[in-house]
């Protein structure tokens, strides 16, 4: 749902308008995410059998959880909120949750940072574990944006209800290969994020991202960007890899009669062929 983010902000498109969208472009399975929600409790059945109807599955639920919090209470609710999106996304019939670790925060070094990650998400873990639910946890910011920071998570946590969800785009932006750091991942992935990502110009003021190089980046179209899409695919066939690709489209292009379609084109030529 985020690949539609731009068309959500402009009031062309809410949760209901997703699913009858997503069926129209014959995919069969959404992310949902829980930043879309207006009421959950009322919407959770109401979404969920407009996805059936439609002949889709929910592939994943996605929370935008965050343990980089200084306050103990606030930490707790975070906690609270990871357990309740397991909870959710059983009730949406997915077994997997896309969690993400924490945003640097200024005054907040890495040590302590990674102190209540590990806290957070060793709870979570053990909470998933219990109800039959893998937490997958995306490349995604200072803490755990490159493939040997996630990996360092996963094994500190060391529980088999926290794997990964391997976000294509995001290694760019933290000056790492997406290739490599995909092979580094291969064994550990439950989800994949299809992401491609461009140079950006200076001019540019939405969804712009610093590499550590000084390098310019910004969303594209899936298949028309840097990242190297095919070699990715070939590194998750290898390593056995038979889960959801999900798109997530962050370019310019106005999302719903350009950005999507011309990214799903892309990703479907992608994943059916054959080496």
């Amino acid at each position: 749902m985020y690949s539609c983010l731009r068309a959500i902000q402009a009031g062309q498109l809410d949760l209901m308008g997703f699913v009858d969208y997503a069926a129209a472009q014959a995919v069969a399975g959404v992310e949902l995410l829980d930043i879309f929600w207006t009421d959950a409790e009322r919407e959770i059945p109401l979404v969920k059998q407009r996805i059936a109807d439609a002949g889709m599955q929910v592939a994943v639920y996605s929370i935008s959880n965050d343990f980089i919090q200084p306050e103990a209470s606030a930490r707790a609710q975070e906690l609270n909120d990871l357990k309740r999106g397991v909870d959710i996304a059983l009730e949406l019939g997915t077994d997997i949750l896309r969690v993400f670790s924490g945003s640097a925060r200024e005054g907040v070094s890495q040590a302590q940072g990674l102190d209540w990650i590990l806290e957070g998400l060793s709870a979570g873990a053990a909470y998933a574990a219990s109800r039959g639910v893998t937490l997958a946890l995306e490349n995604h910011g200072k803490f755990a944006g490159r493939s040997d920071q996630v990996r360092a998570i996963i094994d500190a946590v060391a529980s088999p209800a926290l794997r990964v969800n391997l976000d294509t785009g995001n290694f760019l932006p933290v000056g790492q290969n997406p290739t490599e750091a995909a092979t580094d991942l291969a064994d550990l992935v439950v989800l994949a994020h299809l992401k491609d990502m461009r140079r950006a110009s200076g001019g540019e003021a939405s969804h712009v991202f610093t590499a550590p190089d000084g390098q310019l980046l910004t969303g594209s179209v899936i298949g028309e960007g840097l990242v190297d899409l095919s070699a990715i695919r070939a590194v998750m066939d290898g390593a056995g890899y038979d889960g959801w690709w999900s798109l997530e489209y962050e370019g310019a292009e106005e999302p719903l009669a350009e950005g999507v379609p011309q990214s799903l084109a892309n990703a479907r030529k992608l994943l059916s062929t054959t080496e």
